[in-house]
């Protein structure tokens, strides 16, 4: 498949980030996005809404049916799939992109915080795909990809944030089953190389490792080269490795800052420079 032209694209946080730049890249080919999220609001802190997305989107050359939902609540997600069938039709790709984060130590890590991410993280994606699943078999080339990280159980990966990490391989994990379980579906995983410039590494890191970001663009073209390929699946892809296969060369257009050496995300091997 060369284009996601009428294809139904259900992501879950699109309010900003990495998943409103991936609708706004589906968006191009004429795609049927729904946007959805808890932001139906402006906030005083936070840029974008369910509604200024869905209006990016219809801009950029797609549809957009904007939700406002909660990934953690079961009756939203079926009321949100109900809509959205009702709406377009069928679903063709869940991007399973709502994540949180807290990068706390064990005894710094409270119960709220670890349900947050428990929750967000690997249950939404869980029950965000089991909905999704039915509708997805009837598709002509079905895709399930999360935001998630290469499994890799080097001890150094829990230590520091022992509650993230797990909750984020629980995404991956869900990744690695289904894959299996679910041989029509296309069902894999995408991790960026570096640092992407959003609201969570703005929050949670330094300036020094925003500014050594990439900008979401990266994950969002490399989003777009999966959906659009054939079959694939159980695999646990880097964007810039996904793009670079792709015969992408230049990568200084990614960069928030030009020329500042980029600071490798967490989960994955010291980069091999090109």
């Amino acid at each position: 498949m060369s284009s996601l032209r009428d294809k139904v694209i259900f992501i879950t946080g699109a309010t900003r980030g990495i998943g409103r730049e991936i609708a706004l890249r589906c968006a191009q080919d004429g795609a049927k996005l729904v946007i959805t999220g808890k932001t139906a609001q402006a906030h005083a802190k936070l840029p974008g809404t369910i509604y200024t997305v869905a209006d990016e989107v219809n801009e950029a050359g797609g549809q957009a049916l904007a939700i406002q939902m909660d990934a953690r609540d079961e009756q939203a997600i079926t009321d949100a799939l109900a809509l959205t069938v009702a709406h377009f039709g069928g679903i063709d790709v869940l991007v399973n992109n709502a994540s949180a984060i807290s990068l706390t130590p064990t005894l710094e890590t409270a119960a709220k915080k670890l349900d947050l991410m428990w929750d967000v993280n690997m249950r939404a994606t869980f029950l965000m795909s089991q909905a999704c699943i039915p509708w997805l078999k009837r598709a002509a080339n079905p895709h399930i990809l999360t935001l998630s990280p290469p499994l890799n159980l080097d001890a150094k990966w829990f230590a520091p944030h022992l509650a993230y990490t797990m909750s984020k391989y629980g995404m991956s994990m869900v990744t690695l089953g289904l894959a299996r379980e679910f041989a029509d579906i296309s069902v894999n995983s995408l991790w960026p190389r570096t640092t992407i410039a959003t609201a969570a590494i703005a929050f949670n890191f330094s300036e020094a490792i925003l500014r050594a970001s990439r900008q979401p663009a990266i994950v969002a073209d490399a989003a777009y080269q999966i959906l659009t390929g054939g079959r694939c699946s159980g695999n646990f892809y880097v964007d810039e490795e996904v793009l670079r296969a792709a015969g992408v060369s230049d990568f200084d257009r990614y960069a928030l800052s030009p020329g500042t050496a980029l600071f490798d995300d967490l989960f994955l091997p010291a980069h091999k420079k090109h």
